[in-house]
C-alpha cells in the first residue's frame, strides 16, 4: 500500500531502497520557503542500519504489512534467544538484537509476538506492560511529598526506574516495557 511521505507515523514498516525499515521517530517541518517535509528516522529490520531521510508530500513510499505469529520465550543461550511456536511447538533460535532494549524484561514462559516478513522473523514484540519486583529503592527524603516527585529504584532484572516516594523495596509494580516507566503498584 503506497502512502504519502507526510503520512508516515512511528511504528510504520516501510519498504525503502530495497530494504524493510521500521520508523522510529518523525518530525514534521514546514520551512518558510519551499514545501513541508517529514524528517524520518528509520531502522533497517534486516541488518540493523539506521538512517535519517526526508520525505516531501509528493513522495510516496510502500507501507508493508507484516505477518504476526504467537511464540513463547523459553530460554537464553548466549546471545541467542530460544522461542517456541505456540501452534506446532517448533523451536527457533533468534539473535537477541531482534528484541533490543526490552530484552531485560524477557522471562521464561513469556508470550511474545514475532513479526514475520516472507516467513522470516524480523522483530519480537513483548507485552506492553509487565510485573516486576523492586529489589532496591532509595529512602524517602523528608519534605519530598509532592505528587510529582519520584525516586530511583532497581528492579529484579537490574533495570532502573523512577517510582513514587511511597514505593519501597520488595514491592511488585507494573512497568511499561518500552518506556521503562512506572505504571502502577500491583494490588
Amino acid at each position: 500500500m503506497k502512502i504519502s511521505g507526510v503520512d508516515i507515523r512511528p511504528g510504520n514498516i516501510l519498504e525503502f531502497e530495497g530494504g524493510i525499515w521500521k520508523v522510529a521517530k518523525i518530525q514534521h517541518t514546514q520551512p518558510g520557503k519551499g514545501g513541508a517535509y517529514m524528517q524520518v528516522e528509520m531502522k533497517n529490520l534486516i541488518d540493523g542500519r539506521k538512517t535519517n531521510t526526508r520525505f516531501r508530500s509528493a513522495d510516496t513510499v510502500e507501507k508493508v504489512r507484516l505477518d504476526t505469529k504467537d511464540f513463547q520465550f523459553l530460554f537464553e543461550d548466549g546471545d541467542k534467544l530460544v522461542f517456541m511456536d505456540t501452534e506446532n511447538y517448533e523451536q527457533i533460535m533468534l539473535d537477541a538484537d531482534l528484541v533490543g532494549d526490552a530484552r531485560a524484561f524477557l522471562t521464561d514462559g513469556m508470550d511474545v509476538t514475532l513479526e514475520m516478513y516472507d516467513e522470516r522473523p524480523i522483530s519480537v514484540d513483548l507485552p506492553e506492560q509487565v510485573e516486576a519486583t523492586i529489589v532496591e529503592a532509595d529512602a524517602v527524603v523528608k519534605g519530598q511529598t509532592a505528587s510529582s516527585s519520584y525516586k530511583p529504584a532497581v528492579l529484579e532484572n537490574g533495570v532502573r526506574v523512577m517510582v513514587p516516594p511511597h514505593i519501597g523495596s520488595g514491592t511488585r509494580i507494573v512497568v511499561d516495557v518500552y518506556s521503562r516507566e512506572y505504571v502502577k503498584k500491583v494490588d
